[in-house]
């Protein structure tokens, strides 16, 4: 029997549902960030253990940032939602593979971006630094180039891995209204303030604390994306 589509929800009132409901989980995802930042400076035990680790990222190079986001970002938020009884159903394991692949990607990707911004904007963790990466990320990176592939692929995921139901909906006309901005209304009310904390931290560190918030992140994105895929 075919899935019928729930009804199509205007672009401002998804974006708004989509907001309302990351409320809760963004802010706790914020103030795990937060709370690293300030761990880092002012918590010296904190502090020496995060420069260790600094040593080990900076060996692993983009291997490690292919794993790491495989891992927090792939493979645990998938087992969460496997797991989960209310979400296991939509999540069967040939997934796991889309996750791990997607995420690995995603974690060379922003290692790229980090250290792009680095080169262009300076590698100082002073605000007028990172309020201009923040707001490269936010306002170019994330809605011209992140989101739209995102959303594609998951909706390609969602779809049991067949183009014809993605493709169809990008040619059915105002596709970025429909799907990307109500995704970018909680990017934005989650990582505005998320990629200031990372863009806080010295470069080495802000990969590992972006990954660790790609966890929660993942599933919340896949749930979302799961409900406007699930809508015409």
């Amino acid at each position: 029997m075919p899935t019928i589509a729930e009804p199509a929800e205007a672009p401002w009132e998804a974006g708004l549902h989509s907001a309302r409901a990351m409320a809760g989980p963004g802010l706790a995802l914020i103030a795990v960030a937060v709370a690293a930042v300030l761990a880092y400076y002012y918590h010296p035990p904190t502090h020496a253990a995060l420069e260790q680790l600094t040593e080990f990222r900076q060996r692993g190079g983009f291997a490690f940032s292919g794993v790491t986001f495989m891992l927090f970002g792939g493979v645990l938020p998938f087992l969460i939602l496997r797991l989960t009884p209310a979400t296991a159903a939509k999540h069967p394991w040939p997934q796991l593979a889309f996750f791990a692949l997607f995420w690995a990607w995603k974690g060379v990707e922003i290692d790229l971006l980090y250290r792009l911004q680095a080169v262009v904007f300076g590698a100082e963790n002073t605000w007028p630094v990172v309020l201009k990466k923040m707001l490269a990320d936010q306002l170019v990176y994330n809605p011209l180039y992140a989101a739209p592939y995102g959303v594609l692929l998951y909706a390609w995921k969602d779809a049991g891995f067949r183009w014809a139901t993605p493709l169809a909906d990008l040619r059915a006309g105002r596709w970025y209204a429909r799907r990307i901005l109500p995704v970018m209304f909680a990017v934005w009310g989650v990582w505005i303030p998320t990629v200031c904390c990372v863009y806080a931290l010295p470069l080495a560190l802000q990969l590992p604390l972006a990954s660790v918030m790609n966890c929660l992140w993942a599933v919340l994105f896949s749930q979302m994306t799961l409900r406007q895929n699930r809508r015409g």
